[in-house]
């Protein structure tokens, strides 16, 4: 028999949800960084054995919305709860666990195999832990709870075996080749957006889109044109930086983990528009891909 399901990955913003998923997965497939609000869309990444196929999902932090991208990505985590096979709801030491009350209530709600990883247990003692795990066994009675850490790979093992005992009997549903549901054109746009998160700070990563428009591929190379959206003119001014060299740092840095990523040499032209309406514009978000249907 071969098994199949939909593992997808539910919590807070800044737990650790795209960490463990690229630990899952044994790829580099999520953002991950140290700033919260960092994955803005629902990412799938496929683990396939001869007899097993495992689709997980990353998904942004639930959070309450202040504008409509943040509407989008919230869509996004809600949508994770209704198409589980198995649901990992990720937590960490430091959370308080009544945040966002509203979504932990769909989750408690929740039929299916729901585990609960307490995550970052690398800076915890065990008498704070263990607090932690009778506080949640309240709140999630039915979910088995997992201490983790997604950073030191603790615990992983342990969860990916429980995970293969969970899914269903079921055929693959995507080709046992493939990695991710996504186009080589999204990963050159977060792979961007990543050195935006990690290089500048305040308010500038949060105004920030990256649309790659052209992607030209070779045997060895790929040539690759991609626009930086801000929301003014100032935000622009200091993406790019005095005599360029903010942006020349971010195409370097992108360039080389976009050869790491594809394996062949990239050229890549980087460009900067303003854009005023993009996070709060239906059809700028549509365009974007932040539609959850």
């Amino acid at each position: 028999m071969h098994k199949a399901g939909f593992v997808n990955i539910v919590g807070n913003p800044n737990v650790g949800k795209s960490t463990l998923m690229n630990q899952l997965v044994g790829e580099r497939i999520s953002i991950a960084t140290f700033k919260a609000q960092t994955t803005r869309h629902r990412i799938m990444g496929i683990v396939n054995t001869p007899d097993m196929q495992i689709v997980f999902s990353d998904t942004p932090g639930v959070l309450k919305p202040n504008y409509k991208l943040q509407e989008s990505m919230l869509a996004f985590s809600e949508s994770a709860l209704v198409d589980a096979d198995v649901l990992l709801y990720v937590t960490d030491v430091v959370e308080k666990p009544e945040k966002n009350a509203d979504f932990l209530a769909k989750v408690a709600k929740l039929t299916i195999p729901v585990i609960l990883l307490i995550n970052k247990i690398d800076v915890s003692d065990q008498k704070s832990l263990g607090d932690i795990v009778d506080k949640w066994h309240g709140l999630l009675p039915n979910a088995e709870i997992l201490p983790i850490s997604a950073k030191n790979k603790f615990g992983v093992d342990v969860l990916l075996n429980r995970i293969k005992q969970l899914i269903p009997d079921s055929p693959p549903f995507f080709d046992k080749e493939q990695l991710t549901d996504k186009p080589a054109r999204f990963f050159v746009s977060e792979i961007i957006r990543e050195k935006i998160l990690l290089y500048y700070s305040k308010e500038i990563p949060y105004a920030v889109e990256v649309r790659c428009e052209s992607f030209k591929e070779d045997d060895k190379t790929i040539h690759i044109q991609a626009v930086i959206y801000v929301e003014r003119d100032s935000q622009k001014g200091i993406i790019i930086g005095h005599q360029g060299v903010a942006i020349k740092k971010v195409n370097i840095e992108a360039r080389k983990q976009l050869e790491k990523f594809f394996d062949k040499h990239i050229y890549l032209e980087t460009f900067v528009k303003v854009d005023k309406d993009w996070r709060s514009s239906k059809k700028e978000l549509d365009s974007f891909g932040y539609n959850p249907e």
